[in-house]
Parts: C-alpha cells; structure tokens; sequence
C-alpha cells in the first residue's frame, strides 16, 4: 500500500489531545492515531448504512405484526440450543 503525506492544521488544544494519545502508548506517533481515527470513521459510516438498510427493508417487507415476546424468547432459547 503507497502512501501519502498530508499536511493538517489542529487547534493547541486538538494537537495536545493527539500528543497525549501517543504519550499513551496506544499508538506510536501521531499518524498512527490519525489513521485509527479513519478506519474507526469508516467503520461507523459502514455500521451506518447497513443499519440504514436494515431499515429500509424492514419498512419495505409489509404490514406490522403484533410483538409476542414469549415467541421472542422461544425463538431465542432455540437458537443457544442450536448454538451449544
């Protein structure tokens, strides 16, 4: 994988944030904890628009039905059953 150097502008208070993650030791510089917060961001972009479709299709797969959370519950104990 290439990669390419950007040039960014972060207020003090955003540059010392990033300073103390790596002062954390959870990344090793600051560009490490940038790219982290990419992947994260598309991540959550990603969960978004499965979600989204989820959604879309549950509207769009017809009437409502009443709830019956014994039948939930049923439903849930099989499938641990099944799991074990």
């Amino acid at each position: 994988m290439s990669m390419h150097r950007k040039t960014i502008t972060l207020t003090e208070q955003q540059n010392d944030w990033v300073k103390g993650q790596v002062a954390s030791g959870h990344f090793g510089n600051d560009s490490e904890y940038i790219r982290d917060l990419i992947r994260r961001d598309r991540q959550m972009k990603e969960r978004l628009a499965t979600l989204r479709q989820a959604l879309a299709e549950g509207e769009l797969s017809g009437k409502p039905r009443p709830l019956s959370m014994s039948a939930v519950k049923a439903a849930g104990r099989d499938r641990m059953k099944v799991a074990d």
